[in-house]
């Protein structure tokens, strides 16, 4: 046998790993950083779709195409088209009477005239005189057979979908089954609103008339949908025609209908479907603009499509209050967009459903939060982005070498030398032993022993990592975010605490917001922190809570970092209360710098992040550094992260 391979069409791949909700919370990152919530991110990623190795179209995508399906059907055709064919046809046939009636001499040819010529110039009402008319040219009956064939499969095909080909073969038969099929199922439907209706029944209809519905519905339910979507979809066409047009291709149904001899059953089967489906736009016009004349069953077709991308169109928009993705009729999806289109569906309903049970998202009184573990996820997604900017060669994070027995062990060994400390690596050295053939049998014991030589002794390398006690200020004032600096400062902070708690567990950090006051940020909080709305930037008080921060760890090597983009313009008063005054008093320049030299005294460099080119913040950082002998950078805001990671490491490395 011969075996071709290529690529799964049949749906999603079977064998494609399945989405990585954590890149999803990457995408959602960016957007819950500069000061989204979970919910309105995660919106925008659904909007957006998932890229990757899935590639799955977002609800934007979806739209464009519904919008670019409904332009191409209000494009497609006019609704006239079966009056204009019934007109045609029974002008033809009546031509071709008048051609076999002219050379006759005779009274009964004039009379015959005449009667023709007596006419009404309503289609509906010609057809109906012209029923009991006896046809002298047999191309003129068979003509108006034909006339009549057309609109008895194009109104009954206007009803069901499929009928106008099973009604194809003029069979008197095949009229007596329509006929039979809408008793049946108009006694269905009258069995169901009893409650006596059950599945067998559904089954039983379906065995017997199953080809005269090509949707196969699954059940009564399923059934009544696809009916009632149709006839409301004639409703509208004859809605959307002239006062004169609908009135004439209303009489046109009428008459069909009474020489069918289905007017009773299509009168039951209209009310039932519309007690059952009210909510569909039963009369509303809607205008079609093409120029090909549309048969009846095609028209509704094309309006019964309208309709339903009218209505996913809604639903994709998802901007109405309490919108979900579970509005989005599947069914609809399938209809107008295709297979592909529904598992792109599922995969964007599957990604918050993901999120929850994976632990990133939690529902807590109806809203949506990030938890901790998604704090930390978005806090090493910065912290990849970062270390990808910088150079590998400055990425150590390794203090000082041999650092005796105390120290962490590296994985590698030397060969020992006097004054070691490090731990002997036993096992190295005796292999070195061995080969440098120290075996020896052991006198009396049946075994061997070995002999080592000085040479052969290795140690364990180790490394001391000294601890840190990490500050980190962060400015929160509005100025921030006006700047667009405000995504780029809460990056950081959570890159810094994702450096530290995988690289330095042994530090202490600690992150501190001010504005009009300070206060310390837990991990947790930092994805979701908002800016103030208020005036101030006191860094006096975020000075006193990382000095207190310090002072609990006095054995710990001291590291602090300051982002803002603006000048102090507010101190903490005695009485607890903040003072704000600009430009910045005598009183919070003064206070702030004492802080700054109790600082220095505390052995601390303090390296300031300047976001903003302000003159006056100039001086006053140039002040800072004067007095502690730290550093000061002026970063853009893309590269504040790059700036305050590796400053942190250049000085755990110094340490």
């Amino acid at each position: 046998m011969a075996y071709r391979y290529g690529e799964y069409h049949d749906g999603p791949d079977p064998l494609a790993p399945p989405y990585d909700v954590r890149a999803a919370l990457d995408e959602m990152g960016d957007a819950i950083l500069s000061g989204s919530t979970p919910v309105h991110a995660l919106r925008d990623l659904l909007k957006r779709g998932l890229p990757g190795a899935h590639d799955r179209k977002g609800l934007d995508d979806m739209l464009r195409e519904v919008r670019r399906r409904r332009r191409e059907l209000r494009e497609s055709g006019r609704l006239d088209g079966t009056l204009e064919q019934a007109r045609a046809l029974l002008d033809k046939a009546i031509g071709q009477e008048r051609a076999e009636l002219f050379p006759d001499p005779s009274d009964d040819a004039r009379l015959r005239e005449s009667e023709l010529d007596a006419l009404p110039d309503d289609t509906a009402s010609a057809i109906q005189e012209l029923s009991s008319y006896e046809w002298r040219s047999a191309a003129a009956r068979r003509t108006f057979e034909e006339l009549r064939d057309l609109l008895r499969r194009e109104v009954l095909d206007s009803q069901f979908r499929g009928l106008r080909d099973a009604l194809a073969d003029p069979d008197p038969a095949a009229m007596e089954r329509v006929r039979q099929m809408m008793a049946d199922l108009n006694d269905m439907l009258d069995k169901d609103a009893r409650g006596e209706h059950t599945q067998a029944d559904f089954d039983a209809f379906m065995d017997t008339y199953g080809d005269l519905f090509p949707e196969r519905p699954r059940d009564l339910e399923e059934l009544v949908d696809i009916l009632a979507r149709r006839a409301a979809a004639t409703q509208r066409m004859l809605a959307s025609m002239t006062p004169a047009q609908r009135e004439e291709l209303n009489n046109l149904i009428n008459q069909t209908l009474d020489q069918a001899g289905l007017s009773d059953q299509m009168r039951r089967l209209g009310e039932s479907l519309y007690a059952r489906r009210p909510d569909l736009a039963w009369n509303t016009p809607e205008r079609l603009s093409g120029e090909e004349p549309l048969g009846m069953g095609d028209a509704v077709s094309a309006l019964e499509e309208l309709a339903d991308l009218t209505r996913l169109e809604s639903a994709l928009r998802q901007d109405y209050p309490g919108a979900r993705l579970d509005d989005i009729d599947e069914a609809a999806v399938r209809r107008a967009l295709g297979r592909s289109a529904v598992d792109d569906l599922e995969a964007l309903r599957r990604i918050e459903r993901e999120l929850e049970e994976q632990g990133y998202l939690l529902r807590r009184r109806g809203k949506l939060e990030l938890t901790p573990k998604a704090v930390r996820r978005l806090g090493e997604t910065a912290l990849r982005r970062v270390f990808s900017s910088l150079d590998a060669g400055r990425r150590g994070d390794h203090d000082q070498r041999d650092a005796g027995a105390a120290g962490e062990l590296t994985g590698s060994s030397r060969p020992w030398r006097f004054g070691d400390e490090q731990p002997i690596d036993v096992v190295r050295t005796l292999v070195n032993g061995v080969r440098n053939g120290g075996l020896r049998r052991a006198e009396g014991a049946g075994g061997s022993a070995v002999r080592l030589s000085v040479d052969d002794f290795e140690v364990a390398e180790t490394e001391r990592r000294s601890a840190a006690a990490v500050c980190l200020l962060v400015d929160l004032s509005y100025s921030m975010a006006l700047r667009g600096t405000w995504a780029a400062a809460k990056q950081t902070a959570l890159a810094l605490q994702a450096l530290v708690a995988s690289k330095f567990p042994q530090d202490a950090v600690q992150i501190i917001g001010f504005s009009n006051y300070a206060r310390v940020l837990q991990p947790d909080e930092l994805a979701g922190l908002d800016w103030d709305m208020v005036q101030g930037t006191n860094l006096h008080h975020a000075l006193l809570i990382a000095g207190r921060h310090l002072d609990r760890h006095p054995d710990f090597e001291p590291v602090v970092l300051v982002v803002t983009d603006g000048e102090p313009t507010a101190h903490l008063m005695r009485n607890g209360h903040s003072a704000f005054e600009w430009p910045p008093s005598a009183e919070t320049l003064e206070l702030t710098l004492a802080e700054v030299d109790k600082m220095t005294r505390r052995r601390a460099t303090l390296n300031v992040f300047m976001l903003a080119a302000d003159e006056r913040l100039k001086e006053f950082v140039d002040e800072v550094a004067r007095r502690n002998g730290g550093r000061v950078f002026s970063p853009s805001a893309e590269r504040l992260g790059e700036y305050v990671v590796s400053d942190f490491l250049r000085l755990r490395r110094a340490r």
